[in-house]
């Protein structure tokens, strides 16, 4: 599902709105104006086919309005970092819902370089657990698959956020793949609070729904794209194949974008813009706290 938003003549907005209710104060933040910023870009073109070739001239930058200059840029094919998120939750049993995130994360594998890229299965239900560490050794990944037993309540929201916080500390292109069936029972934090901490963190989150109840997304929609990330639906083989796809093709052609951070303290929205005629998307903000850490 690919959302597109366009501005002026030519022109295609990358951020997506910034919930109304603003994230909770739990998000990385930067100290002081020293610090930078990244954003991660994806670009596509009228097809939905990563655009490719674009240099700094073609983006703009802003934050909170206000023009920022392109301090860093790269946009060599480096390698990825994922993290598969695993829903181990009762309602997993009911159907084949757990047998078609088996098959969106076989073919996710698939089309990642193993002994380049990397990947680490984490499974969850009211907690988030390790199934497997990051690894380029992808039969590890598949192997621990066999581990994921549905039971429990969904703390679906809380383990979106535990999970990209995991992957924090991991540069470059990266990303949280959420493989649900979109129920959530139990989660302390909302979807606007997640999407603010995965956001300021810049890690895109892709939400896979592998049952038809949850084709539409909603919440978990809106959360994904507020990250810089989509909200797919796999609830077929073929739709599996073509999620795993497009997700890796994106994560391998990101634009990285680096600018000076504001030194006033609080949420800060960014918004990006291309000269070309493109659709893009990356995460909707960041935070500063003064005298804290990022």
């Amino acid at each position: 599902m690919v959302h597109k938003m366009c501005v002026g003549v030519g022109i295609v907005l990358l951020a997506w709105s910034v919930p109304l209710a603003r994230p909770a104060a739990q998000e990385a933040v930067f100290r002081s104006s020293a610090e930078r910023v990244t954003v991660a870009v994806v670009a596509r073109d009228h097809n939905g086919r990563p655009l490719r070739g674009l240099s700094t001239h073609d983006f703009q930058v802003t934050d909170d309005g206000q023009a920022r200059e392109i301090l860093d840029f790269r946009n060599d094919l480096g390698p990825v970092s994922v993290a598969l998120l695993v829903d181990s939750s009762g309602s997993m049993f009911i159907g084949d819902k757990l047998e078609q995130a088996r098959q969106v994360m076989h073919f996710l594998l698939a089309s990642m370089s193993e002994g380049t890229d990397e990947a680490a299965l984490f499974a969850f239900d009211k907690v988030v657990w390790t199934a497997e560490p990051f690894t380029a050794k992808f039969d590890k990944i598949r192997s621990s698959f066999a581990s994921v037993k549905p039971y429990g309540a969904t703390s679906l929201y809380d383990a979106i956020a535990e999970t990209a916080q995991k992957l924090s500390n991991h540069p470059g292109r990266r990303a949280v793949v959420v493989l649900t069936d979109g129920v959530d029972t139990s989660s302390e934090l909302t979807p606007q609070q997640v999407s603010g901490i995965a956001s300021s963190i810049d890690m895109p989150v892709y939400v896979v729904a592998v049952d038809t109840a949850a084709q539409e997304g909603g919440q978990l929609a809106d959360l994904a794209q507020w990250s810089g990330g989509l909200f797919l639906g796999a609830a077929t083989t073929v739709d599996a194949s073509l999620a795993a796809r497009q997700i890796v093709t994106e994560l391998r052609h990101q634009y990285l974008l680096a600018f000076e951070s504001s030194s006033k303290v609080g949420w800060h929205r960014i918004e990006v813009r291309s000269r070309q005629r493109a659709t893009l998307q990356a995460r909707s903000g960041y935070w500063v706290r003064g005298g804290q850490t990022p």
